[in-house]
């Protein structure tokens, strides 16, 4: 008999899938950053990101990167290591840029740029 309460088999198979949507709720911060920045024109205040080149993948979209310098300074993620490591891991950050996982350099030349 099991006197404490336990979590799920690691290893059993959920067939239920649920979108990033339905993990953050109506009134977090993620949300009213989201809609700050999606009704900004960042090209107009200056964000700008790597040219796109004919080669190579594509580059990040500026508002997207602002999106996620902006969560992070408001939570006080300051590295680019950290960052690049809560991408991975925080679900409103993954919900926020759209599951997109830049690497630390990539979030370091952002910030460099875009003073």
């Amino acid at each position: 008999m099991k006197n404490y309460k336990t979590g799920i088999d690691r290893n059993q198979l959920i067939l239920i899938q649920t979108n990033l949507d339905d993990k953050i709720e109506s009134d977090n911060p993620v949300r009213v950053i989201d809609k700050i920045v999606d009704e900004m024109n960042v090209y107009k205040l200056g964000f700008k990101y790597s040219k796109i080149s004919k080669v190579g993948r594509c580059s990040y979209d500026p508002a997207d990167m602002l999106k996620l310098y902006l969560y992070c300074y408001f939570f006080g993620i300051r590295s680019s290591r950290k960052i690049e490591r809560e991408c991975k891991v925080n679900v409103e950050l993954m919900w926020l840029v759209k599951e997109l996982s830049p690497d630390h350099k990539t979030i370091a030349n952002f910030r460099h740029d875009n003073k």
